[in-house]
């Protein structure tokens, strides 16, 4: 099966001097599982029976977890991992409240054969899409995807300004173990269509979150359901991947 990724040419509302500029946004397939894998894997014939395939695939997932949490770098082919301390040891003491474990994923040899292989086909024109393109931490002025708890980040892309009356309507933080931290409205200290600013909730703990805008914003409309975007933030800074690979980390 021929690789093909969809994407639609969208405004790009960071870049004010050419009104013709556009990015591709992904058009998403949905979303796959472990019983989606299966299923894809029982279409290749292999003899196996499905039994056979979830013990593998589960074994495969469990053994890889284990090396990558005893110290291991790994690497599968498809991706390379290693686990990573985050936050300042005070005293020579690790302490789960401020201290956390981040596994860095960085794509491997199989993965970058495979992107080489891989069409992408424009699907056409799309307007009032909702998207984040990229974020900015103000204290560090990094555009990485990191931000610093108890300070302001600005977050650019289209259609996110935050109105609306439904109860999900505003920006939350989902950390690793999914806990959810909602920002009070006077924490959205700008709120434009094309860039919000933030005050991040201080004594966030470091580590990984999934920064969510929800709003019921439309050019010239109110939505009736609200709509959102999400992306991926490194509280306290991002690692690198292992140090000796300096290749993209796969969101």
């Amino acid at each position: 099966m021929q690789n093909v990724l969809k994407g639609w040419l969208v405004d790009n509302t960071v870049t004010t001097d050419d009104l013709n500029d556009k990015i591709l946004q992904l058009e998403s397939a949905g979303s796959a599982d472990f019983d989606d894998i299966i299923s894809e894997m029982l279409k290749e014939d292999t003899g196996l029976r499905i039994e056979t395939l979830r013990h593998s695939v589960s074994l495969y997932n469990r053994v890889v977890a284990r090396l990558i949490l005893s110290g291991y770098s790994v690497n599968t082919g498809i991706f390379r991992a290693v686990a990573k301390f985050l936050g300042i040891v005070e005293g020579g003491v690790w302490n789960k409240e401020k201290n956390s474990i981040y596994v860095a994923v960085t794509q491997d040899k199989a993965l970058r054969e495979e992107i080489a292989k891989t069409s992408v086909s424009i699907l056409g024109t799309k307007s009032n899409v909702m998207y984040i393109l990229e974020t900015e931490d103000r204290k560090t002025g990094l555009k990485d995807g990191t931000a610093t708890s108890g300070r302001n980040l600005v977050v650019r892309g289209a259609a996110l300004k935050v109105i609306g009356d439904n109860e999900t309507v505003g920006v939350t933080l989902t950390n690793s173990e999914g806990v959810v931290t909602k920002l009070d409205a006077d924490m959205i200290a700008s709120n434009k269509p094309s860039e919000l600013m933030l005050l991040i909730p201080s004594g966030l703990a470091d580590g990984e979150y999934t920064l969510t805008v929800t709003t019921q914003y439309s050019t010239g409309a109110v939505l009736k359901a609200p709509r959102s975007s999400s992306i991926t933030l490194w509280m306290g800074g991002k690692s690198s991947g292992g140090g000796e690979d300096d290749r993209p980390v796969i969101e």
